[in-house]
């Protein structure tokens, strides 16, 4: 019994651990880093490749970690975080609070040891999603924009972690996936509005689900795939993409888009889901596509 009762413990230890720094979110963002270095490398070093993966997973699970202890008593009030380990009981602030710190430390130590500009980049990512982000969530819509920097920073960064310097490649890296967020969470905050309001975000950028809302999805769903398409006209230096490579990105982009077109007409929770959906697959392929596209041109 007293085994059973341990493994119980340590299994929603590891679960409470889990979902304080987001491991869902943190790997997908892990895999946008992991993108940008073998977009970046000249000759693939498999220790750079572990270290960015470590490194980039502390600085997120910091990030996730010190957003929950800030915005405890708002996830206490909405649906979708109310189970969460702080505002459930299950994890005091202090070992929160604990865990947040050591990742800091641990992903800039990590970070910097493959070069200080990645570590900079990542230590920017971290203040800006805790001390300017968060805060302005219940503030003002403008909360998505400075909420976009630092979630366009991981595939930009495995380029700085590849060639130790920041330039057109990586902002353009950069570009890509902070136009992306917009729909992306815009279509999220469409479809979680209610829970949104319980806890006094302000998401959406009129404030509304009204077309207002579904025209800037739109807007900036075209401007994502125009951005992404910039590499194969020659002008991003060392990042290329081929004719090929170009024409799957369009067609990717057209399914996001459509499903834009679709939320604006319908106006729909269904359709929104659909969207932000649409969105994560268009960001996962955009990359295999890239880095696909550059090892067998």
């Amino acid at each position: 019994m007293s085994n059973t009762k341990s493994s119980s413990l340590k299994n929603s230890a590891l679960t409470d651990f889990k979902e304080i720094t987001k491991m869902g979110l943190s790997i997908s963002v892990v895999f946008s880093a992991l993108a940008g270095y073998l977009l970046g490398a000249v000759v693939i070093d498999y220790t750079t490749l572990l270290l960015l993966a470590l490194g980039g997973y502390f600085m997120v699970g910091a990030s996730n970690a010190y957003n929950q202890i800030i915005e405890r008593d708002l996830d206490a009030l909405m649906d979708r975080t109310k189970n969460r380990p702080i505002p459930a009981g299950r994890m005091s602030v202090n070992t929160a609070f604990i865990i947040a710190t050591a990742f800091t430390i641990l992903g800039i130590v990590t970070l910097y040891s493959i070069n200080p500009k990645t570590a900079m980049w990542g230590a920017i990512s971290i203040f800006l999603y805790t001390s300017v982000y968060t805060p302005l969530k219940t503030k003002t819509p403008l909360s998505v924009f400075v909420g976009a920097l630092p979630g366009a920073i991981p595939f930009m960064l495995g380029w700085v972690a590849a060639r130790g310097e920041f330039g057109i490649e990586p902002g353009t890296l950069f570009a890509i996936q902070f136009f992306w967020q917009f729909p992306h969470f815009w279509s999220i905050g469409w479809f979680l509005y209610e829970d949104y309001e319980k806890g006094g975000f302000f998401m959406l950028p009129t404030g509304k689900r009204d077309k207002g809302t579904a025209v800037q999805i739109i807007m900036y769903s075209v401007w994502t795939v125009l951005v992404s398409l910039i590499p194969v006209f020659g002008f991003t230096g060392d990042l290329k993409l081929s004719i090929v490579g170009a024409i799957l990105v369009f067609l990717l982009g057209m399914v996001m888009l459509a499903y834009a077109v679709r939320l604006f007409k319908q106006r729909t929770v269904k359709t929104a889901k659909q969207l932000m959906l649409s969105s994560v697959f268009y960001i996962t392929m955009l990359q295999i596509i890239y880095v696909a596209d550059k090892f067998l041109r």
